[in-house]
């Protein structure tokens, strides 16, 4: 029996949590672990009750904003923010524990993960932000590429 190890596992469940995005732009899924228990998920939308991309169109797209920039500039929340979010909502201490996500996060999710106390970071698709991968390694968050998905 080949059973997954315990990166690909989690890093298959970000892309099924990825699926249920409504960004038009790219579909992003985040999971929050620790002790190789799932603590929270979260994918890239809209707020809670507010029109989602897929149906109102993409304010970034119509702005000519390019990927990596600007995006305060968007209805939607990352994917990461919204795991985090999600786990301080329902009361779940997330320190100490490992973010596994689709995509590499940008600045201000990064900024996020350290202020949360996440302590690695393991992803597996590029983002254009240089600046959030210098910002982790000055936190000491340990960022690594999953290139076997």
């Amino acid at each position: 029996m080949n059973r997954p190890s315990w990166d690909r596992y989690f890093m298959e469940i970000t892309r099924v949590v990825a699926t249920r995005s409504t960004c038009l732009r790219r579909q992003v899924g985040a999971l929050l672990v620790r002790d190789k228990r799932i603590l929270s998920s979260g994918y890239n939308g809209a707020p809670r009750g507010l029109g989602h991309c897929h149906d109102l169109g993409c304010l970034r797209k119509e702005m000519g904003i390019p990927s990596g920039q600007r995006q305060e500039l968007c209805r939607g929340l990352h994917a990461e923010q919204n795991a985090i979010v999600h786990a301080a909502y329902h009361g779940i201490n997330i320190a100490g524990s490992t973010l596994y996500v689709t995509h590499r996060p940008c600045i201000t999710c990064a900024k996020m993960i350290i202020n949360a106390g996440i302590i690695k970071v393991i992803f597996a698709g590029e983002y254009p932000d240089q600046l959030s991968v210098d910002l982790l390694a000055q936190a000491g968050i340990d960022l690594q590429p999953f290139s076997n998905l």
